[in-house]
């Protein structure tokens, strides 16, 4: 008989969250002194070093920045969709009502700040970046949800990690529709038929990892070079990984357990480290004010906490989902602020819209700016409400 173990996953996956929090940003601080200094262009050097093998009927060569972004980040999006599926079945999104409302957040939140970029770039030529601000970046806006511990329900962390997840699904769908030059459809049957015999592996109920890991290592290669962004394959395996409602230790469970730590203290860091790697330059302030950087700007630190509010409080009256535990419509705004931080998959919209090199550095200031003013004033209002809530609770003790 297996035995009963608690691991709290969750409370795994936010352990030492103040700790997490702080390594992500001041890895980010680094990364910025680093760029714009006399190391900059060997730190660039050192991302864009060519890393792996290549041969004649397979490519494994690939940079350092994007074994990164493409690799190291498909085991982060592995933990989340872990997670997320874990939840689905006995957590907190079990119910259809509370599973519904995220998916709801997310699409307003990629509706909103899409059509104020159009509508700012409407007779622009930036027009064709209006995919820029729709995508949440989860490392960073988890990051800073972190750095709040208790002071924010855990319900909370989890809607946040679901709307994420659903969010840059939707922009990866928006890549791969609308940015992607061409899609290799070999490459897509491959991965189908890896995942078809990853969901029969589960419906015959195979437990041992090892035959989930091995084929999930094909599943990225192919999703990979199928022109569809690489850390979707994460998520889809994470969806075959077995689990159940009852408190035996599942495989799922075991996963989480082994790779939360190393996400949490190594590949976030790393992932802030590469990708923050902006160097400043003049033209970047006085693209703050031109409509590709308003349009950002907009989009993402006004348009995302409209979206997500909006669409949250309409699933709530059509009567398809209800708040999550303990949160109010005020905590749902806070996390609609944090939705702004696009920051990584906006870079690389960005860099897929233009050609202009001027657009590049424009877009990607804007990207910043917008993400920390969504990451501080999402900070700052969620405190603001714990602050409070805890002043109230003193004057009726």
């Amino acid at each position: 008989m297996a035995q009963a173990i608690n691991l709290k996953p969750f409370k795994d996956f936010f352990r030492s969250e103040q700790i997490g929090g702080i390594i992500l940003i001041f890895c980010v601080i680094i990364s910025l002194t680093i760029a714009n200094s006399n190391l900059g262009e060997a730190f660039e050097s050192l991302l864009a070093t060519k890393l792996g093998y290549s041969s004649t009927n397979i490519q494994l060569e690939y940079s350092v920045s994007l074994w990164i972004n493409d690799g190291l980040m498909a085991i982060f999006f592995l933990l989340v969709g872990l997670e997320i599926k874990r939840e689905i079945i006995e957590g907190e999104l079990s119910s259809p009502q509370k599973a519904a409302m995220p998916i709801f957040a997310a699409i307003g939140g990629m509706m909103f700040p899409a059509a104020i970029y159009a509508l700012i770039n409407s007779n622009s030529p930036t027009i064709q970046g209006w995919g820029i601000p729709m995508a949440t970046d989860i490392a960073f806006a988890l990051g800073v949800i972190s750095l709040l511990g208790k002071r924010v329900p855990s319900s909370l962390k989890i809607f946040l990690a679901a709307l994420a997840i659903a969010d840059d699904l939707g922009a990866i769908l928006v890549i791969a529709i609308f940015y992607t030059n061409e899609l290799h459809w070999m490459q897509l049957l491959y991965s189908a038929g890896i995942l078809i015999l990853l969901i029969a592996m589960n419906r015959l109920g195979v437990k041992k990892l090892f035959y989930y890991i091995i084929p999930g290592i094909f599943l990225w290669y192919f999703v990979h070079h199928s022109g569809i962004h690489a850390t979707i394959a994460g998520v889809v395996l994470a969806l075959t990984i077995p689990t159940n409602p009852v408190k035996d230790v599942s495989p799922l469970e075991k996963l989480e357990h082994l790779i939360v730590r190393p996400v949490n203290f190594l590949i976030m860091p790393i992932f802030a480290l590469a990708n923050t790697n902006i160097r400043f330059e003049n033209k970047m302030i006085d693209g703050l004010s031109s409509p590709l950087g308003l349009g950002i700007i907009f989009g993402l630190a006004l348009g995302k906490p409209i979206g997500v509010t909006l669409f949250s409080w309409l699933s709530v009256k059509l009567g398809v989902a209800k708040l999550p535990n303990k949160a109010n419509w005020k905590h749902i705004f806070g996390l609609g602020l944090l939705a702004g931080i696009g920051f990584t998959m906006s870079i690389f919209i960005a860099l897929l819209s233009f050609s202009n090199p001027e657009y590049k550095i424009e877009a990607k200031f804007a990207i910043l700016v917008s993400s920390v003013l969504a990451g501080v004033s999402g900070y700052v209002f969620l405190n603001a409400l714990n602050s409070k809530k805890s002043k109230v609770s003193a004057k009726t003790a």
